[in-house]
């Protein structure tokens, strides 16, 4: 376990996003927005593990350049938020809960892993969804984006998360860690999708599906009643087509973009060891979709 780290000593920071098929990704834009309004020189890069050719090893190959050229860290998306953590030396205690890293800082020799995701979940949720019930709550997806927002639901007091993976055995594992935490065995790996969205209040979409990449639905949007409130992962495109079909049943919605602003600020302030302006990434944020 680790404290935050201290701030950087130049006013020049080097940071990257390793993902898959994140070539339109708003990520970059923010930070470097909001370090030239804070008068840094702040270089974000994309390292697209599809368009460099994916490949045994890749990931590590990646974070080795980065670390050796001098990057202050890197922010991690699909598919590694799990497999980058054997190429850590230490863990902040959201990634040891979670199992899941999302941002990588370069310090000292060491590499330390954070999660900023499930804090910015929590942050967008309350903000957009301020009085949803959350007695039963369901969740597709158990990877690394699925293990933030179940943890973020579980410390926002949800009844029960009952969590659906197309690999069960993961949503069982995500499960078991969750419980492990002590907070009464309110998680659980799904068996019936169709009958748990009958019967629950509102639906966390965790899954990659909706992407442009990965386009679609993870479920069929008519077992959804006007009752129910659906919360996305996914900011890009802003609207998913399960979004859409929500919204036309009545269902009150979330996009993903509040999660995607939020863990950016708190990447960013590990990054540059500064406090960011979440408002004025808000407006940015808000200016790069309307353009897009």
């Amino acid at each position: 376990m680790t404290d935050k780290p201290a701030a950087p000593s130049s006013s020049t920071i080097s940071v990257g996003l390793i993902g898959s098929g994140i070539g339109k990704s708003l990520t970059p834009a923010m930070h470097m927005a909001e370090g030239a309004r804070q008068g840094l020189r702040y270089d974000y890069a994309l390292m697209d593990t599809a368009a460099l050719g994916e490949s045994p090893g890749l990931l590590a190959r990646l974070v080795d350049q980065a670390e050796a050229e001098g990057y202050r860290g890197l922010n991690i998306t699909h598919p590694f938020k799990q497999e980058i953590l054997n190429l850590l030396t230490e863990t902040s205690a959201d990634v040891e809960a979670l199992g899941a890293c999302n941002t990588v800082v370069f310090e000292n020799g060491s590499r330390t892993g954070h999660n900023t995701d499930w804090s910015g979940f929590t942050r967008s949720f309350k903000r957009g969804l301020p009085d949803a019930a959350m007695g039963k709550v369901v969740q597709v997806g158990a990877g690394g984006a699925g293990a933030a927002t179940a943890y973020a639901l579980l410390l926002m007091g949800a009844g029960q998360i009952e969590v659906f993976d197309v690999d069960r055995e993961r949503a069982e594992r995500l499960a078991a860690r969750l419980n492990a935490l002590g907070r009464g065995g309110r998680v659980k790996a799904g068996n019936v999708l169709e009958s748990a969205l009958r019967r629950c209040d509102g639906v966390v979409q965790a899954t990659a599906v909706g992407m442009e990449s990965y386009p679609g639905t993870p479920f069929d949007p008519e077992l959804l009643s006007p009752a129910n409130w659906l919360a996305e992962v996914i900011y890009f495109p802003a609207q998913t087509a399960l979004l859409q079909a929500a919204a036309k049943i009545g269902c009150r919605t979330l996009t993903g973009a509040g999660m995607a602003v939020f863990q950016a600020v708190t990447a960013f302030e590990l990054f540059a060891g500064r406090a960011a302006d979440p408002n004025a990434m808000l407006r940015h944020f808000d200016s790069l979709v309307t353009i897009s």
